[in-house]
């Protein structure tokens, strides 16, 4: 896209400044001349993620070690509050 060379300060007209009508035609054709692009490239963004995430042995080691955690703390709260069958079962009074 050409942008016109404009100043920030103000200066008298020359040669070489446009005027505020070739300003205001120029802005007006990039405005009407803007179409949206044709949305995300999801392919794309998914392999950049892909690349930039952690790497597979990390991930897998992480949720194993989650996994061993959470099973062993079910084990230990379902142990202390005799829950399922890993609570100690009751034996019967009238063994001879």
């Amino acid at each position: 896209m050409k942008v016109p060379y404009v100043e920030d300060k103000t200066t008298q007209e020359g040669l070489g400044t446009p005027s505020e009508d070739d300003i205001a035609r120029t802005i007006r054709n990039t405005v009407e001349g803007w179409a949206p692009g044709r949305g995300p490239d999801w392919p794309d963004i998914l392999m950049r993620m892909a690349v930039a995430g952690p790497p597979l042995w990390a991930v897998y080691a992480t949720a194993s070690v989650a996994l061993v955690i959470l099973l062993v703390g079910a084990f230990l709260i379902g142990t202390t509050l005799h829950i399922g069958s890993l609570a100690p079962q009751p034996l019967p009074a009238n063994i001879h």
